[in-house]
């Protein structure tokens, strides 16, 4: 299992960007985090998800 946002998925086994994908995130307005590392948007593709990491998707908002 992987923690993303602190929820249990079934995601090990996929790269960061099939999972935004199909979590239909807006890669755009994202930064993610992979055991307290932010991951470059150019490795998303390449970057394995395993059992126990840790994942954190910040979603960035405009306004003020």
């Amino acid at each position: 299992m992987v923690k993303i946002n602190g929820e249990y998925e079934e995601a090990e086994g996929k790269t960061i960007e099939e999972y935004l994908k199909n979590a239909h995130f807006d890669r755009k307005r994202i930064a993610v985090e992979r055991n307290g590392e932010i991951v470059p948007k150019l490795q998303y593709g390449s970057t394995v998800m395993e059992a126990e990491d840790v994942i954190e998707i910040v979603c960035f908002v405009g306004g003020g």
